[in-house]
């Protein structure tokens, strides 16, 4: 493959980025509240610094945050945020996460919960390809679960995000396994062998860590209530047709009618009140649909003003062997997660460039693909703007802040140590 040539792109492109970090970040520290200067803002705040900081007319530069917004993996998202709402609401409505909470804290005893959060969003990321299909299935009954245990829910939602994320990482039919060995030319079996042994030891001694952690914490007089077969209905069906490969569009949708029907038989609410309940789930996602819209403009103009193409460059100055390309192309991916907040798009916007990396300083494919998919990981579940983030803190009504999750998101700590060690000791 040729050598690709790179770009030394414009460092100043990436002030507008910063600011929009800073300020999503910064006044919550300042105030203590995560929630009082509201996301959106801080994005309109980073677009405003793009118009005034970036070169080029005020029409290419709408043109550009218009293209952003419109990316179909953008599109994508806010829509599953507005089916993901409209089926929590009305799951809800019918008792369904009481349902599910009840048997799950028959099944699994409430020191343990963590642990089998990770266990089953592992299983469930693993079989469905996606974390943000776990997360969106399994989100409001951990809050459930976090409520009627006494378990901390930030440790609760450590748990779900990592486990979704692992088991993300590692699925044969994930987007990222997909792009990461289509780039680099190598099957997915190959990548799965070097993934896993870079991925397991992270993901065994936090899954130790959550038993440890449970078994700690104080003791909860818990009374335990029968669980309502057809409350759990809507969930194990969202739960069978996500496994069996369905999009997650239809998935959605008919998990929601399900729903709906129940309530409507039991007398729960009527088609009027069910269309309420629908409008109320798309109301709840506003401000993670907008996050994303606007963050996806951002990054769009960003781009084009070479801001990525400055990281990529730099990086890629720094390599000078096989051991600094291995840990280049770790951070090549992981600085562009942090850019687009789409661990798919990542790996494709730098699949070319580490290809070429690999190439060069003699690394091999599969082991190019593994670095590629566990970067991508580590960056897009440490982001506070990634959609994994925030579509499980959206089922906690503003109780739970970012900061809250990162003394329970373990694994992604662990999981780069491991990939430091591989790439370190690896032949």
């Amino acid at each position: 493959m040729e050598e690709i040539k790179l770009r030394k792109g414009n460092g100043v492109a990436l002030i507008p980025f910063f600011i929009f970090i800073i300020s999503f970040l910064g006044v919550g520290i300042i105030e203590n509240d995560f929630y009082v200067f509201k996301s959106p803002n801080a994005a309109i705040l980073g677009i405003i610094a793009a118009f005034i900081l970036l070169k080029g007319n005020a029409n290419k530069k709408i043109e550009d945050l218009i293209t952003g917004c419109g990316n179909p993996k953008i599109i994508t998202m806010c829509l599953i945020y507005l089916l993901a709402g409209a089926f929590a609401v009305v799951s809800k409505a019918i008792g369904g996460v009481d349902a599910v909470v009840n048997a799950g804290l028959y099944v699994v005893p409430v020191k343990f919960l963590a642990g089998g959060v990770f266990l089953i969003a592992a299983f469930v990321s693993t079989s469905i390809g996606t974390s943000v299909g776990s997360i969106v299935a399994m989100g409001p009954i951990v809050v459930g679960l976090a409520d009627k245990s006494g378990q901390p829910l930030p440790m609760l939602l450590g748990a779900l995000l990592c486990g979704a994320m692992f088991g993300d990482n590692l699925s044969i039919i994930s987007d990222t396994t997909i792009a990461a060995t289509k780039t680099q030319g190598v099957s997915m079996k190959d990548k799965f062998k070097v993934n896993i042994f870079i991925a397991l030891p992270a993901a065994v001694l936090f899954f130790i860590w959550l038993l440890l952690s449970g078994a700690n914490t104080a003791p909860v007089d818990l009374v335990k209530e029968t669980p309502q077969l057809s409350g759990i209905i809507p969930y194990l069906m969202v739960l069978v047709l996500a496994i069996s490969g369905m999009n997650v569009f239809l998935v959605l949708v008919i998990g929601t009618l399900i729903a709906a029907a129940l309530g409507i038989i039991q007398g729960a609410f009527g088609w009027l009140e069910f269309s309420d309940l629908v409008y109320g789930g798309f109301t709840g996602m506003t401000e993670i649909f907008l996050l994303s819209l606007l963050t996806g403009g951002l990054a769009h103009m960003v781009n084009q003003a070479g801001g990525l193409d400055f990281l990529i460059y730099n990086i890629s100055k720094a390599i000078k062997g096989k051991k600094t390309a291995k840990l280049g192309i770790g951070m090549l991916t992981g600085v562009a997660d942090l850019a687009v907040a789409n661990n798919t798009v990542a790996i494709l916007i730098v699949g070319d460039i580490v290809r070429s990396v690999a190439q060069k300083y003699e690394v091999k494919p599969r082991q190019s693909a593994a670095i590629m998919d566990v970067f991508s990981c580590i960056g897009q579940g440490l982001i506070p703007y990634g959609a994994q983030v925030l579509i499980m803190l959206s089922f906690t009504n503003g109780s739970v802040a970012f900061f809250d999750l990162l003394p329970f998101v373990g694994y992604f700590y662990l999981l780069f140590i491991s990939s430091i060690m591989f790439i370190r000791f690896s032949r």
